[in-house]
């Protein structure tokens, strides 16, 4: 906060909250008396505009969409009624992502799929910036998909929506959900920070999700086996042929990384 004449410990403290109150909401909240208004106006501009211009750039999709005026509102009222948990800067869009799931009050004129996308785009952000790490050392050298456990990555989210949210632009808004979930990995090799999508199959999808909660360590065939008893598909060869082929897939896009032994 800018120095002033204030002298007082209490009247100082007072200030503080009267200027941080008049940041987030000036049209409710009188800037402190003592500050003259050219120097509120710097401050005004500069935190909420640092906010604004993150939170474009993260959601840039649902920015467009709702366009300038619904956009600014929305960030406004955040800015105003939000008290974020983390110092971080990073942190703030899954800040305001809590604050669209769990504190904002519904519009009449919402978008459906507003929550989805919001989460869609924000995962690009939290995997790109992501800390956490794959243990090779686990690894076997064989490759062995139907022989050993296959291994996801950590820095492989399954995704899944009940909205088409990575076609989702101006010019396509639906307005009902689809009739089957769509699923996507998101996905990044340690030495890097691009981030990638990948659309699957609600078969693939499953694969995934057994891999990922695989307690017993049950082999690639093992699991494979399991789907086709899911879907009743007697031709469990053919099942694990696809599944040996679509392994191999996802280890060269980084979402397996390879297989253990049991």
């Amino acid at each position: 906060m800018p120095s002033g004449s204030v002298k007082n410990p209490q009247d100082f403290k007072q200030t503080q909250y009267a200027f941080t109150a008049h940041i987030r909401q000036p049209d409710k909240n009188s800037a402190p008396s003592e500050i003259e208004d050219r120097r509120m106006k710097i401050y005004r501009d500069l935190f909420y505009n640092n906010v604004e211009s993150f939170m474009s750039t993260t959601y840039p999709v649902l920015c467009e969409i709702l366009g300038e005026k619904r956009w600014h509102t929305l960030i406004r009222d955040y800015f105003a009624n939000h008290k974020a948990h983390t110092p971080l800067f990073h942190e703030m869009p899954r800040e305001f992502l809590v604050y669209l799931e769990e504190e904002r009050q519904s519009q009449t004129d919402d978008l459906p799929f507003m929550l989805e996308l919001a989460h869609y785009e924000w995962v690009e952000l939290a995997l790109s910036v992501s800390e956490l790490e794959d243990d090779l050392s686990v690894l076997s050298s064989q490759l062995d998909f139907l022989n050993e456990v296959p291994v996801l990555s950590n820095l492989a989210w399954l995704l899944s929506y009940q909205y088409p949210v990575q076609h989702i632009s101006v010019d396509f808004q639906p307005d009902q959900p689809s009739e089957q979930a769509t699923h996507i990995v998101a996905s990044r090799s340690i030495d890097e920070e691009d981030v990638h999508f990948t659309e699957v199959n609600p078969v693939i999808a499953r694969l995934l999700q057994l891999i990922a909660d695989n307690p017993d360590k049950l082999t690639g065939k093992q699991l494979l086996t399991q789907i086709a008893n899911e879907l009743e598909n007697p031709d469990i060869d053919s099942i694990i042929r696809f599944g040996q082929q679509t392994l191999a897939d996802l280890h060269k896009k980084n979402i397996i990384i390879g297989t253990q032994g049991q």
